[in-house]
């Protein structure tokens, strides 16, 4: 099987079995919502089996701006916690595993809708569980069953918890890698790219050395269409050059359209102290410290 490198989670279409590997709650989040968005946007069935629990994954959901329970409702989508799922108890058989993707396959279409999304939080693979070592069979089993049909699965593996060749191995059983798109990332910073609501996140701390990829992550974010969200929940210093790259960011954008920064109080307050308040195209969202 060939593997594609470098996807957008937007760009996964029918019979993709995708991998992605994400190194932070957000980030997994984030892709992950992208994924159920495009699905139910395009009128497929959606399950996310979340290791988190279906709660957490309703509440992001709607966190970001997916109609969540109106799809829950209609029945179009379903948050499932792996255990009954994907686990028997303290124990994983690929072979049950599969009966039970086949049956949610098979159901989506009696159901009559056009294809399937599942997306599969791997992480219970990390705990003492019995069974375990299936985890290959399970993911080579998958990509046989995909073929040719209307269904997508995307497999998440944390990076900095999946040891290396264990991450290499499953990711070679995937039609396609997948992960957010990063404009810059070291031990102080990282910025990448949001995928719902559209925009960037940056997380850590950011001063002119870093406004070559700012900018570019900002420029790349103007070629989309509706709002920008600028991320910076996880963001604890931002300098002045580069809160002044946002707010002409802002300034520049056309009357339909705005910038939301979702940050800090103490990043707000130094919004606030450059007169941020008076630009109508800019709107801050303070949120609690993460």
């Amino acid at each position: 099987m060939t593997v594609s490198s470098g996807a957008h989670i937007t760009e996964l279409a029918v019979n993709d079995h995708a991998c992605l590997t994400f190194g932070e709650p957000d980030e997994l989040l984030d892709l992950t919502s992208a994924f159920v968005r495009d699905g139910l946007s395009g009128g497929v069935k959606v399950i996310w089996v979340s290791d988190s629990g279906p709660q957490q994954a309703v509440t992001e959901l709607a966190r970001r701006g997916i109609a969540v329970e109106r799809a829950l409702a209609a029945g179009q989508m379903a948050a499932l916690a792996c255990e009954n799922y994907l686990l028997a108890g303290q124990s994983f058989a690929a072979g049950q595993a599969m009966s039970w993707l086949n049956e949610q396959m098979a159901a989506s279409r009696c159901e009559g809708f056009s294809g399937l999304r599942v997306a599969l939080d791997m992480s219970w693979a990390l705990r003492p569980i019995s069974g375990v070592e299936q985890l290959p069979d399970f993911e080579e089993n998958v990509g046989k069953v995909l073929t040719d049909s209307a269904v997508s699965v995307l497999c998440q593996y944390d990076r900095e918890r999946f040891d290396p060749v264990t991450l290499a191995s499953v990711n070679a059983m995937h039609s396609k890698s997948v992960a957010a798109a990063t404009y810059y990332a070291d031990a102080v910073l990282r910025i990448c790219r949001q995928y719902a609501p559209p925009g960037i996140r940056l997380a850590g701390e950011i001063d002119y050395h870093a406004e070559e990829p700012l900018s570019l992550a900002l420029a790349e974010a103007l070629r989309l269409d509706g709002d920008i969200t600028v991320n910076m929940s996880a963001l604890s210093f931002i300098d002045v050059s580069c809160m002044r790259m946002i707010i002409n960011l802002a300034k520049s954008l056309p009357v339909a359209r705005k910038v939301i920064v979702e940050c800090q109080p103490g990043v707000a307050g130094r919004f606030a102290a450059l007169g941020v308040t008076s630009v109508g195209s800019i709107s801050l969202d303070v949120v609690d410290d993460r």
